[in-house]
């Protein structure tokens, strides 16, 4: 599902159907994005045919033996240990820390453009302005983020909190299961179309993406598809890690998120965060040439 704050329009990226895991899978057809809450039935009808396309020790005293141990004032004693703490990251060797927004972000500066077209990224977007590019290793976008809560039923993703809520994703758990979009980070690409299809870059349910937005990095799973014409949206738990606000039908962030879609990249199962985590550092090593 899709949702806009700053009065974008409310839509849907759930699909109709659980799909397999697997690249030759299509998922079911993707609903139609969601008009606004305050869209009239007239406007909305309106919308549906277009959406759809150490410590440290302190000196001897003077006449104290040098290897006698003298208790430092409290105040030394926590200054050495902070330098102590500075020194210890300081050896921290750059390749052992975490790749940092401003590196990814440093090798999708520039687009080579694999879509044939570009994307809206909501159902009233005036024009479609979003091209995914590639790189040799990764396809990427850069959009807006909506929220799809759809999938398994919880506290915070139902018929209640989202009128317009679906109980399933395109792709599914180890168990067969609807994923977990309060619990699961994960990325929504648009359904299959002459525009762009996923598939053809190596890309599948499962596939690692480093989402980046405001300094931070995180790393999620493919894990729906949305309308065929639109892109930029993510599950109620990535926007959660990103601090994004992540109710389903006011949250979101109207622009600047970055999508980097590693290619065959597939964890298995795909609803292990840790996995995801672990395998998405790794790609991100690479990709930034450590």
């Amino acid at each position: 599902m899709r949702t806009r704050t700053f009065a974008l329009t409310a839509v849907s990226s759930a699909v109709c159907g659980a799909a397999l895991l697997g690249p030759a899978a299509l998922p079911a057809t993707a609903t139609p994005h969601r008009p606004a809450p305050d869209t009239s039935p007239g406007e909305r009808a309106g919308l549906l045919p277009d959406v759809w396309a150490g410590d440290g020790l302190a000196d001897p005293a003077p006449g104290v033996p040098a290897d006698a141990t003298v208790d430092a004032p409290a105040e030394v004693t926590a200054d050495a240990r902070t330098d102590a703490t500075a020194d210890a990251r300081a050896d921290v060797p750059a390749d052992d820390a975490p790749v940092t927004a401003e590196e990814l972000l440093a090798e999708v500066r520039s687009c080579r453009q694999i879509s044939q077209g570009k994307y809206r990224t909501d159902a009233n977007s005036a024009k479609a302005t979003v091209p995914v590019c590639a790189t040799s290793d990764a396809v990427f976008w850069k959009a807006d983020m909506d929220i799809d809560c759809d999938g398994r039923r919880t506290k915070v993703c139902n018929k209640k909190t989202d009128p317009y809520f679906q109980p399933q994703t395109a792709f599914t758990s180890s168990r067969g299961k609807p994923l977990d979009s309060a619990a699961l980070p994960f990325v929504v690409v648009p359904a299959p179309s002459r525009t762009w299809d996923y598939r053809k870059s190596g890309l599948t349910g499962g596939s690692v993406v480093a989402v980046i937005y405001e300094g931070r990095v995180r790393y999620a799973v493919i894990g729906d598809t949305g309308p065929a014409g639109i892109i930029g949206e993510g599950s109620y738990a990535l926007a959660e890690e990103l601090s994004i606000d992540p109710h389903p039908t006011t949250g979101g962030a109207a622009s600047g998120v970055t999508y980097i879609a590693f290619q065959d990249s597939r964890i298995s199962p795909i609803e292990s965060r840790a996995t995801a985590e672990s395998r998405g550092e790794e790609l991100a090593r690479a990709f930034v040439g450590r």
